[in-house]
This record gives C-alpha cells, sequence and structure tokens, in this order.
C-alpha cells in the first residue's frame, strides 16, 4: 500500500510516467532523485522523508477500521475534549486525524480549525479513504469542515510537496480561508515549526490570542 501511495502522489506532483510506475517496483532512492531535483532538496533527506512519511500515511488509512485509526482518532477527540480548546491546529498527517477525530465527535465545539501543510486532498491516497467518504460523482466529489468546527483554515507552502494540491477549497465546503506562504529554507519545507512560525499563521492566530 505504501508504494501505492506513493504513485498517486508523484501523479499530482506531475511526474513523468516512468517515475510514478517505478514508484510500484523501483528502490524508493529513484523517487526520492526525482522529488529532490524538482524541489531543490538534498537527496538523503528526501529519500529519509518519503519513507517515514508514507509508512505513517499507509499505517493510518490502510483500513477504514484498523485499531491503529480508531485510537488515533479517538485519542485527539479525548484532548479535544478534555481542554475544550479554541482553536485547533494540525499538520501533515495529523491534520488528517483531526477533521476525522472532529467527524466523528460533532459534540465538540472548536471555534478554529487551522490546517497546515495538509495533504486531505490528495486524490486515492488520501481523499478518497477519509472518513466520511466526500460525498458526490468524481471529479466533483467534496469533503466538507466538520460540524462542530466555526471556523477551518487552511495554510499550504506552495513548495510543500507533501501540501498537494495546495488548495483545499477545490475539495472541501466550509474553508474560510486557503491561504499560501513560504514557510521554508532549505529541507524545511514541511517543517511544523516553519509552518507555525509564518506571517499566515500568526495572522490568522492573532485575533484568537488578543493580539
Amino acid at each position: 500500500m505504501t508504494r501505492e501511495l506513493m504513485a498517486a502522489w508523484l501523479e499530482q506532483l506531475g511526474a513523468p510516467r516512468p517515475v510514478t510506475q517505478g514508484a510500484l517496483t523501483l528502490p524508493l532512492r529513484h523517487t526520492a532523485t526525482w522529488v529532490a531535483e524538482k524541489f531543490s532538496l538534498n537527496g538523503r533527506l528526501t529519500q529519509l522523508f518519503i519513507r517515514l512519511f508514507f509508512r505513517e500515511v499507509a499505517a493510518y488509512l490502510r483500513t477504514d477500521d484498523s485499531p491503529a485509526r480508531l485510537a488515533a482518532r479517538e485519542e485527539v477527540a479525548m484532548r479535544i475534549a478534555r481542554h475544550r480548546p479554541r482553536v485547533v491546529i494540525a499538520h501533515s498527517l495529523g491534520t488528517v486525524i483531526a477533521y476525522e477525530a472532529l467527524h466523528a465527535h460533532p459534540e465538540l465545539r472548536v471555534e478554529l480549525f487551522l490546517s497546515l501543510g495538509s495533504p486531505l486532498a490528495l486524490p486515492r491516497a488520501v481523499f478518497d479513504r477519509l472518513l466520511p467518504r466526500p460525498v458526490g460523482d468524481p471529479p466533483a466529489r467534496l469533503g466538507a469542515r466538520p460540524d462542530g468546527v466555526a471556523r477551518w483554515v487552511n495554510i499550504a507552502d506552495p513548495g510543500d510537496p507533501v501540501a498537494i494540491p495546495p488548495h483545499l477549497a477545490r475539495s472541501f465546503t466550509g474553508i474560510a480561508l486557503d491561504l499560501t506562504d513560504s514557510v521554508h529554507a532549505t529541507f524545511g519545507f514541511h517543517h511544523a515549526k516553519n509552518y507555525l512560525s509564518c506571517a499566515a499563521t500568526a495572522a490568522t492566530l492573532g485575533p484568537y490570542l488578543g493580539l
């Protein structure tokens, strides 16, 4: 499953057919080399990142009712219920888990859901595996803001190959703002700390922090 997810991801990145097919059969370095060259990244670090990221995505999305998926979702819901935050900030695969947790528990009320570097809209690999499933007929299928979320803002770095496609509002209803901001230097294209310190995040969180 990991290699199938990688192939779907490479297709969205615009990789040539031999590279996309190679994700299913060739060593990981074949894929990592193409991604590193496209985004001017360090090849070794890119290979390590891809291996870890897609292993985690595959483990979470393998089946709808896997114990790991349920446990992760319920852990997030439990912490939101316990601490009752005004704002929920999620990054990367965490946006998928938070999205599903908030949908599974509509009684949880959140003023702002801030998704950073999210792969939620990645066709086949993530989007079509979400719970609840997006509704409608392809290519017009849509996900939706969880009922308990008052406002959803998404931020993606246009150079982040994980946040593909970057504009979630094309695939989900109820997104108030769909922002892009450059957050990276060298290999930091997807680091949570860079997303948290970017101008778009500061402007989004300011009203909730009394700034």
